[in-house]
């Protein structure tokens, strides 16, 4: 199967580029497109091998969700031209991620059963086990390191240090409690349970938007609603629809990101493992079944779709 690794396109009026994780981000004054690779990171570390159709399940999931928060809060997003780009406004962004955990798994199960009882200044109560649902939503906010991890950080620390002033700190608490209820509710109409998530903000013209992806299962952690409660009680995992699956099989093969630690290798099945599981989130999560694109000539068709695209902004 074919895949998008990266894309080296230059565009009449290009501003700038700049290459994430995951992203290929092309800027044009006040625009921005972004190309949604298939390359797949865990452990903030991009792992060797792309995932056939993963960048168009990423990118059609957020662009779904964006339209469906747009009455929450303003989001950059203007157009979808293509099945792997989005087009949308360029913001300036906070250098937070937003977390919002409703239930106890993934990072903060590790810490908590590390022993720690405090998460970016939310206290935890003793006595809770794995995937326990959460009294109410908190906010676990981490930095956004533009090379390495991100780190947990609290509310406190965000305002002390002056990466986002209080009002707007504020406003963007309210925003992703909101925006996780809406996504919760979204869940439960599609038999899943949106466990936790991540939201991203950024400003422009004196006011705060919603920049980034929604709800996929980057960014996102899903438990089927059906099974939660039997699951549960027998203390077994939980059947979920997100990334996480590709971080356990890491730790279960001795990488977790840290120095000195190898990449397990990626076979051809592993590698299409990662695929299907990507189509049945969109699947599940949309209700759709998922049209794949054509991926014989990935890139000449993103650029086309790019280029015609800014011709009619």
């Amino acid at each position: 199967m074919n895949a998008l690794k990266e894309t080296h396109f230059q565009f009449k009026n290009q501003t700038g580029f700049y290459r994430g994780k995951v992203r290929d981000v092309y800027f044009f004054g006040d625009r921005m497109a972004i190309v949604a690779s298939d390359r797949i990171s865990a452990f903030d570390v991009i792992l060797p091998q792309p995932i056939p159709y993963k960048g168009q399940v990423l990118n059609q999931i957020a662009a779904r969700f964006l339209e469906l928060t747009s009455n929450i809060v303003p989001n950059w997003l203007l157009q979808v031209p293509d099945p792997n780009v989005s087009i949308g406004f360029r913001c300036e962004p906070y250098p937070v991620e937003m977390v919002v955990r409703g239930y106890l798994a993934g990072h903060a199960w590790r810490q908590y059963k590390a022993g720690k009882r405090e998460l970016c200044g939310e206290k935890l109560p003793d006595g809770l086990k794995e995937n326990d649902k959460l009294p109410f939503p908190i906010i676990t906010p981490t930095t956004k390191a533009k090379e390495g991890h991100d780190e947990d950080i609290s509310r406190t620390d965000i305002i002390a240090r002056g990466l986002v002033p209080a009002a707007d700190y504020k406003k963007m608490e309210e925003f992703s409690l909101a925006l996780f209820e809406r996504g919760t509710k979204l869940a439960r109409e599609r038999n899943l349970i949106l466990v936790d998530t991540k939201y991203e903000f950024g400003r422009l013209d004196s006011r705060i938007y919603l920049i980034d992806e929604v709800h996929t299962p980057d960014s996102s952690r899903y438990f089927y609603l059906s099974e939660y409660e039997e699951r549960h009680t027998a203390g077994l995992p939980q059947k979920h629809l997100s990334k996480e699956f590709v971080r356990e099989w890491l730790i279960s093969n001795g990488f977790q990101g840290q120095e000195g630690q190898q990449v397990p290798e990626m076979t051809d099945e592993r590698v299409e493992i990662i695929s299907n599981r990507y189509i049945e989130l969109y699947e599940q999560v949309i209700g759709q079944r998922f049209v794949k694109s054509e991926t014989s000539a990935m890139n000449t068709r993103i650029e086309k779709s790019i280029a015609a695209c800014l011709n009619g902004l």
